[in-house]
């Protein structure tokens, strides 16, 4: 058996979608809701459940059915935003409009990582048939991280780091291809939102 490279191979894109995402003060919002709701945060969960070898981190998990409620309205701001990415990722790669324009957003975190905290483990979104449902992972980081602190979120397998900046949103698929992990942050902290876009489920 041997390998061969098929034509043009290196021409193969990474699929990792990246946006500013205005207005800014909107990243201040979440941090403040975030900070302001204390009674919320637990300890960073896994789709395992709490690994502390996995991630270390503060979150705040929220349902879809929690984003219209009174004091969430942050968030209603903060989709609208995200589905213009969302769309813009469909325009760049019209094969999703087949199915992609049908995603619905599942749970979401706002997540702290603090000063010798990250997302140490190298995953992918889709590991498992508990996580079957997951075609496309997104994030928005809603703080500045400077590079000689680290906190650069890491794709190994396209060697691409990706240094954290207030607004800056990615979106990218769940698979195994996308494998990632959070470099270390040394000083401060990082904020961020993230979350899923998934099959819709199953009518009864």
């Amino acid at each position: 058996m041997q390998r061969i490279d098929l034509k043009n191979a290196n021409l193969s894109p990474n699929f990792i979608g990246s946006w500013m995402m205005e207005p800014a003060l909107l990243c201040d919002g979440l941090i403040d809701y975030f900070e302001s709701h204390k009674e919320k945060q637990k300890r960073g969960a896994t789709a395992g459940g709490l690994n502390l070898d996995a991630k270390t981190s503060t979150d705040i998990g929220i349902s879809p059915n929690e984003i219209n409620l009174p004091g969430n309205e942050i968030f209603s701001q903060y989709f609208h935003n995200l589905f213009d990415c969302h769309k813009d990722y469909l325009d760049q790669w019209p094969f999703l409009k087949e199915f992609g324009g049908n995603l619905e957003i599942g749970q979401f975190v706002l997540l702290r990582y603090l000063s010798g905290q990250h997302y140490q483990k190298l995953h992918t979104e889709r590991g498992g048939l508990d996580t079957l449902h997951r075609v496309l992972a997104w994030m928005t980081y809603l703080n500045d991280v400077d590079e000689s602190v680290g906190g650069a979120t890491y794709f190994s397998h396209y060697d691409i780091k990706v240094q954290p900046k207030k607004g800056l949103t990615l979106i990218w698929p769940a698979e195994w291809t996308h494998a990632h992990k959070g470099s270390i942050i040394n000083s401060g902290s990082k904020y961020i939102i993230s979350g899923w876009m998934n099959f819709p489920e199953l009518p009864e």
